[in-house]
C-alpha cells in the first residue's frame, strides 16, 4: 500500500485483518502499511535491543545493569485515541507497569518508543508518530534513522519533544531514558562495539 493508497478503516476493519497478515498500524482512522524491513531496519532494531536489553530488562536492583523495564519489540499497542501502533522497539517502565504487558493489543501506555525511520515512509516517524506519541503523552521517543546513521533522543514537554541528543556514528552516549549505560551509536547500524 503506497501513501495515496492508504484508506480510511475502523478498528473494527483493523482488526478483520488476520494476525499472520496484520503488518499495519491505525493512525488518525488511516490504514498504515508498516514498510518492509530493510537489512539496515533488521540491524539497527537488533542493535538497540542488544544494547539495552541486558542492562535494563530485569527488576531494578537485581545484578547486571540498572534495570526497570519491559522492552519488546513490534507490539501492538492500542493507544486511548483508539490509534494502534506497533513500534519497532517499545519500553514500559516497571514502576509503571509492575507486571509484563501482555496480549494482543497491549493496552498499556508505553514510556519509551523508537522507531526506525523507513526510507519509503519517513514521514510517518518523523512526523506523524511524533505527533501522536506526544498527543498520548509517551514520556520518551526515539528516532533511529539508518539513512545518516544517526540517532535522536527526545523527551516530552507541553510544547511538544524537546531534542535532547542528535548523536551519529561513531559517538558514545547516554541517551535518556536509558543514560545509566553508554550507548556507542555504531552499534546501532552493524559496528562492532568499541574496544
Amino acid at each position: 500500500m503506497t501513501d495515496s493508497a492508504r484508506r480510511t478503516a475502523t478498528p473494527a476493519e483493523f482488526w478483520a485483518i488476520p494476525e499472520g497478515s496484520r503488518f499495519h498500524e491505525l493512525i488518525g482512522g488511516e490504514l498504515v502499511d508498516k514498510a518492509a524491513p530493510s537489512g539496515e531496519h533488521g540491524t539497527a532494531q537488533a542493535g538497540i535491543v542488544g544494547a539495552l536489553h541486558p542492562a535494563f530488562q530485569r527488576r531494578a536492583g537485581t545484578g547486571g545493569g540498572p534495570g526497570g523495564w519491559w522492552i519488546a519489540t513490534e507490539v501492538e499497542v492500542l493507544l486511548q485515541t483508539a490509534d494502534i501502533v506497533r513500534p519497532d522497539v517499545v519500553g514500559w517502565r516497571r514502576e509503571h507497569s509492575p507486571e509484563r504487558p501482555t496480549g494482543v493489543p497491549v493496552t498499556i501506555r508505553p514510556d519509551w518508543t523508537c522507531e526506525i525511520v523507513s526510507p519509503s515512509h519517513p514521514t510517518d516517524d518523523t512526523v506523524e508518530k511524533l505527533r501522536l506519541y506526544h498527543r498520548v503523552g509517551v514520556p520518551h521517543y526515539w528516532l533511529v534513522d539508518p539513512r545518516d546513521a544517526t540517532l535522536t533522543v527526545m523527551r516530552w514537554s507541553d510544547a511538544g519533544y524537546v531534542t535532547l541528543l542528535r548523536a551519529e556514528r561513531g559517538e558514545v552516549i547516554r541517551a535518556e531514558p536509558f543514560d545509566a549505560v553508554e550507548l556507542a551509536v555504531g552499534t546501532l547500524f552493524g559496528d562492532d562495539p568499541p574496544a
